[in-house]
């Protein structure tokens, strides 16, 4: 509150030293005006008229030749800017009457920080406030300066250049001024400046631009080392902003102008960035001890340059952003030190770090953990600084103030997996689920589990390649050790369970072994980043088929699937038997089990003992199976690939006998008419046990037999429609004429496809029930998931190294006439905007109507 006004007898005016914050960080600016002009004009109330009458005020303030009216008035403008009012109206008038009009220091830096809180009309932006923020560049205040130079970020695209270059030299002065305050603006406006998309391609066309620019990043790199903190905190920023603009590929959120990125930006970048690059190498000692001086709040930003330095000159991809910054030059050559040295030097960097990942700090603590990740993926990396750094994520977990944070987390330590040794592996599976378990049930939940799954598979594939070459197996390291906890258990043999991460966790593990039957694509210098423990890394040469031995741990791990309630949803399920079909046909469970005289291997003897013994344990559980839908994919999941031949003949009377307890169920199927499973898609149950009629009586006499009874009898109930008649009518043929014609069949009318024809690719999902909408939504998930890990999109940087520059050049759109219009239409146009702007991105795909 401000003290009382002075008497009017006094001759004593009070006064008041005004504080307001400079967008400079550590600044304080200061002034002394009167209590009278200082004062608070009445709050507007409603309406316009009163603001009106306040910007009038201002405007007459500002245009007075006093000072302090002038700074109060600026104070008060900045006050409404603040409270979220609309003061456009004085941007012209405080351009004109203090930034191109001698003023004193103080209103010189409140109108540079007003007008950069304002939207700026494009007719202000003439030669006179350019003018302006070009003279005040050389102010004999550094504080206004700073401001001035602070300022450029603001300024739209196509006035940069002509400024930039103008204005060169007072930059290179700014950043080697001996003030502390204008080193600082410098920096920092130049860290949110150079690595812009649009600045980036700017230089790539104008020489002079590209030379200033590359020299003021030089100077960046060095004020790394600067005596002043703040500085040297924001040029480390500056170096790591550069570093992920160029990995991370991304558009610039910075940029005012976003610009489709090509060569020439890339190959600007490139070249900032490696030499950037060399100097953090050459001097990491230097740096290392420059970090360790700094405040622990500044410290965090000084870990990312010097590891990403460290890992790009490790790996030897410094050579190719040389080779992007200067295409065809062939004189290129590995300039860094031996392989040993770089050894020497990233080793330096973790034990540098090392001490950090027990820090009070939680976000340094993940910081240095992720680096140290980063550094442990990259040649000579070693295990045990990926232990340590996930051990030291891990204990975040329960920190409550990086609670909000779960997911990176567990994202960080599940991409990381492969990194660890088999033990800290298999040790970490059984957490991790538990883990997800607390995440949200989208996306994150699902890459979480696909890396889990993945990582499971290859460590199985590993341990059993191992143990052939004689090595000592690794206890723990099979599929089946990642459901051994009690709670997963627990959750998998639930049948009225309403978790959804059960679900999501046997599609993950299902999806992921059909990826793993897939050839790798081949890929050349694909970095260390891409690989895999286990057989994708080291490659197998045991056969073809040594991703169905692990897939077998998963479809008997996952059997309690089949008695799942899940409130009608059946993606899951569909999963589980698609697999075990696959499975079934690959190892023809139709002819029984092989013997080493047919030529059989014991590995393959072993795998269908133990796919008949599932298949024999899935027919006992179809008597629990509650769901009619899930019993028809069952029946047909097994009979399609069961040995009818090999069961024993003097048990055709036992109920327990595995044919009469599918057909048994065949029958309930066919003559339920509960309104459940009229809800639940009747036709479709019907249909699926009826086309497995046809298989099973086609394959085997006894089978036949019964059959005819079963559908003798549907055919003449009321369960039967018109359609199903008559399909019944005509399986009935089929058993009739393969039982009188046994060795006049048709080719095909038994053979197994091993295709499961349930799947929802296949069929037409009605989005009215809410399960299968349900069904859909989690499909996407886990398919997107599963691609993005196995399959990753691949870099730019990847392109390049794979396919040359070439790769890089962006087809414009082409126009195309869509019929029974004359307006052109481009098959896809992009409104190249930021999302987080608040502008809407169009997507216009090209359609024709004939």
């Amino acid at each position: 509150p401000l003290p009382p006004a002075a008497a009017p007898h006094s001759n004593k005016t009070p006064t008041l030293l005004v504080l307001w914050h400079s967008p400079l960080p550590s600044q304080i600016c200061t002034t002394t005006a009167t209590l009278p002009q200082l004062r608070r004009s009445p709050e507007p109330k409603c309406g316009s008229g009163a603001m009106d009458l306040l910007i009038a005020q201002i405007t007459t303030d500002l245009r007075s030749s006093d000072a302090l009216r002038q700074s109060s008035a600026l104070l008060q403008a900045l006050q409404q800017c603040a409270a979220g009012r609309d003061v456009s109206a004085l941007a012209r008038t405080t351009a004109t009457e203090i930034l191109a009009a001698p003023s004193s220091a103080v209103c010189k830096r409140l109108a540079l920080d007003l007008l950069r809180a304002l939207p700026l009309p494009p007719d202000l932006l003439d030669p006179l406030l350019l003018s302006s923020l070009r003279s005040d560049l050389s102010f004999p205040d550094p504080d206004v300066a700073a401001s001035s130079i602070a300022s450029f970020p603001s300024l739209p695209s196509h006035l940069l250049p002509t400024l930039l270059s103008s204005a060169h030299a007072d930059i290179a002065a700014a950043l080697s001024s001996p003030a502390e305050s204008l080193r600082l603006a410098a920096v920092t406006s130049l860290s949110s400046l150079l690595p812009r998309d649009d600045l980036a391609l700017m230089c790539s066309t104008n020489p002079s631009l590209m030379g200033h620019a590359t020299t003021w990043w030089g100077r960046l790199t060095e004020l790394a080392l600067d005596s002043a903190d703040a500085v040297a905190a924001a040029a480390f920023e500056a170096l790591a902003r550069l570093f992920q603009e160029l990995d991370a590929r991304r558009m610039s959120r910075l940029a005012g102008d976003k610009l489709v990125d090509g060569e020439g930006a890339l190959a600007v970048r490139a070249q900032w960035a490696a030499d950037a690059i060399d100097f953090i190498w050459s001097r990491r000692n230097m740096l290392i001890a420059r970090s360790m001086v700094m405040p622990v709040e500044s410290f965090r930003v000084t870990v990312y340059p010097l590891v990403h330095a460290a890992k790009m000159v490790a790996s030897g991809a410094v050579n190719t952003l040389r080779q992007i910054a200067k295409p065809g030059d062939t004189t290129i050559a590995d300039t860094v030190e031996a392989s040993a040295e770089k050894l020497v030097g990233v080793s330096d960097i973790v034990s540098h770090l090392l001490p950090f990942l027990s820090s009070l700090e939680p976000p340094l603590v993940f910081e240095v953990g992720i680096n140290m990740l980063s550094l442990a993926d990259a040649p000579g990396g070693k295990p045990e600084w990926a232990s340590a750094a996930i051990i030291a994520i891990l204990t975040l977990w329960d920190r409550q103030e990086f609670s909000s944070m779960r997911e990176t987390i567990v994202r960080a330590v599940v991409a990381n997996l492969h990194l660890l040794d088999l033990g800290m592996q298999v040790s970490l599976f059984k957490r991790l689920l538990q883990m997800l378990k607390n995440l949200r049930a989208e996306s994150d939940r699902m890459h979480a589990l696909a890396c889990i799954c993945r990582t499971a598979l290859c460590v199985d594939l590993f341990a059993k390649e191992s143990v052939r070459r004689g090595q000592k197996p690794v206890p723990g390291t099979d599929v089946i050790s990642l459901f051994e906890d009690a709670r997963v258990k627990d959750d998998l043999n639930s049948i009225t369970s309403k978790s959804l991460f059960r679900e999501e966790l046997v599609a993950s593990l299902v999806e992921s072994c059909f990826q793993l039957s897939l050839p790798l694509p081949e890929q050349k210098n694909s970095g260390t980043e891409s690989r895999v423990i286990g057989a994708l890394a080291y490659g197998t040469g045991y056969g073809a088929l040594n991703w169905t031995e692990p897939a077998l741990d998963v479809v008997e791990v996952c059997r309690p699937c089949v008695l799942w309630d899940c409130d009608g949803r059946t993606y899951a399920i569909d999963c589980y038997l698609k697999l075990l079909v696959r499975l079934c046909h690959i190892y023809d469970t139709r002819g029984g089990v092989k013997t080493i005289k047919t030529g059989a291997s014991q590995d393959q003897i072993l795998n269908e003992t133990r796919l008949r013994n599932l298949q024999l344990q899935l027919i006992r559980d179809l008597r629990e199976v509650h769901t009619s839908r899930i019993s028809s994919r069952l029946i047909w999941a097994i009979s399609e690939h069961f040995d009818l031949e090999g069961l024993d003949p003097l048990l055709a009377d036992d109920p327990e006998d595995p044919l009469n307890i599918i057909i048994s169920n065949m029958h309930k199927t066919l003559f339920n008419t509960d309104s459940s499973a009229t809800t639940s898609n009747r036709i479709q149950d019907v249909q699926a046990v009826l086309i497995c009629a046809q298989r099973l009586g086609t394959r085997n006499a006894r089978a036949g037999q019964l059959l005819s009874k079963e559908l003798e009898e549907f055919r003449s109930s009321t369960s039967a429609d018109s359609v199903t008649k008559h399909q019944s009518r005509y399986v009935l043929q089929i058993i009739k004429y393969v039982t009188n014609h046994p060795d006049n069949r048709w080719v095909g009318v038994g053979d197994a496809t091993g295709d499961y024809p349930f799947s929802h690719h296949k069929l037409t999902v009605q989005f009215s029930e809410a399960a299968a909408a349900q069904d859909r939504k989690l499909e996407g998930l886990v398919h997107k998931a599963i691609q993005e890990l196995w399959r990753p999109n691949p870099s730019q940087l990847t392109l390049l190294q794979t396919k040359g520059i070439g790769a890089l050049h962006k087809d414009l759109p082409k126009a195309r006439t869509l019929t029974g219009s004359s307006d052109p239409c481009y098959i896809e146009a992009y409104h190249l905007a930021d999302p987080t702007d608040g502008r809407i991105t169009l997507h216009l795909k090209d359609f024709e109507f004939d």
